[in-house]
């Protein structure tokens, strides 16, 4: 199963856990799985449409999603995605 990093302002909807293992053949099913283990986790990362919002960046190894195929990006068992909030300020 990928291995799902969670960021710190999310693990309080994962009990605090910091790697997650879930099922997914693509982002989209990997954040329905993550969401049907932890309620309320995809309406922080997605937005009303479905879309990932703008604020959130999603990494497959690395690679970030919107320069692959969005929310259509194939996961293997082996790989580790990281959703990653971007930081403001100054």
């Amino acid at each position: 199963m990928p291995a799902v990093r969670i960021p710190t302002p999310l693990r309080k909807l994962t009990n605090e856990i910091e790697v997650v293992q879930t099922a997914g053949s693509n982002i989209g099913e990997v954040l329905e799985h993550l969401d049907k283990a932890f309620p309320g986790l995809k309406e922080r990362i997605c937005d009303d449409a479905g879309n990932v919002r703008r604020f959130v960046n999603i990494f497959v190894n690395d690679e970030d999603i919107r320069f692959l195929d969005d929310k259509s990006t194939l996961v293997k068992e082996t790989d580790e995605i990281s959703i990653v909030p971007a930081i403001a300020g100054g």
